[in-house]
């Protein structure tokens, strides 16, 4: 990484730049006003959205919208909560009638237990809705085989989860993420079990290109200092990968010289 400009790291998602590489999810909250305040903490422009979970179109009830504004924050409707091919294609398809929506992040479970993805699904939903013009982001498992064949169906950006949703586990399989990484020509984005600020500079550190993270902010005592703890943690990880880590060594390399020492 010797020469890197980091003025000129940008941050890509098909055609749309984003400023901040942390993306942050809208449920968990205690309200729509802390959600506000720790999106607005967190730095982020792009934000998750549930189409099924928050209201984005009853006028009657409180709107999203009128706390974070889609005018200063990218939209990226998500399908939590489907568990089959037919009901995430209606939610997306409902979320592009509503806001005009084609970037979208695709999230199809195979079970309420584990909340893991179910990749044959997944696979075939992402197929239609490239077809159909969407921009999808995938959220998958860590399997490098499926991460590929993702990409290889014009999926925008692969999504890899870092542990269970909600777990805040952190990183469970590095070696995993870290193929995914060096495979793919499309952003490889940590999605799911980020529990701490720490997890998110692994995750860039490790050279991912972003993070996703809701419950480890909606969810901590202190969500919009958290948010902020997010923001620079990203920052932070993204510097150290660009600025290239010094060598592992299992012996110990004295810091001071060792020529010329005074006798």
């Amino acid at each position: 990484m010797e020469g890197v400009d980091t003025k000129r790291d940008i941050f890509k998602i098909d055609k749309k730049i984003l400023k901040s590489r942390l993306i942050v999810g809208t449920g968990k909250y205690k309200n729509l006003i802390e959600t506000a305040k720790a999106i607005k903490s967190s730095g982020a422009d792009m934000v998750t959205v549930a189409v099924r979970r928050v209201n984005i179109s009853d006028k009657k009830k409180p709107l999203l919208m009128d706390y974070v504004s889609p005018k200063k924050f990218i939209y990226l409707p998500n399908t939590a909560g489907c568990f089959n091919s037919s009901d995430a294609l209606r939610t997306l398809r409902l979320a592009r009638e509503i806001g005009g929506w084609k970037m979208v992040k695709l999230e199809i479970l195979g079970d309420k237990k584990t909340l893991y993805p179910d990749m044959i699904e997944t696979l075939q939903t992402t197929k239609v809705l490239v077809k159909e013009g969407f921009k999808v982001l995938v959220y998958c498992t860590d399997d490098p085989l499926h991460a590929k064949k993702l990409e290889d169906m014009g999926a925008s950006a692969i999504m890899p989860l870092a542990a269970p949703i909600g777990s805040g586990l952190g990183i469970h399989n590095k070696l995993n993420i870290s193929m995914i990484i060096k495979q793919s020509k499309v952003p490889v984005i940590i999605d799911a079990g980020i529990g701490t600020a720490s997890d998110a500079t692994i995750a860039m550190e490790m050279g991912c290109d972003g993070v996703l993270i809701n419950s480890a902010i909606a969810l901590a005592k202190k969500p919009v200092q958290m948010a902020e703890a997010f923001k620079n943690a990203v920052i932070s990880g993204r510097k150290s990968f660009l600025s290239g880590r010094m060598k592992k060594n299992n012996f110990a390399s004295a810091s001071s010289p060792e020529k010329d020492l005074i006798s």
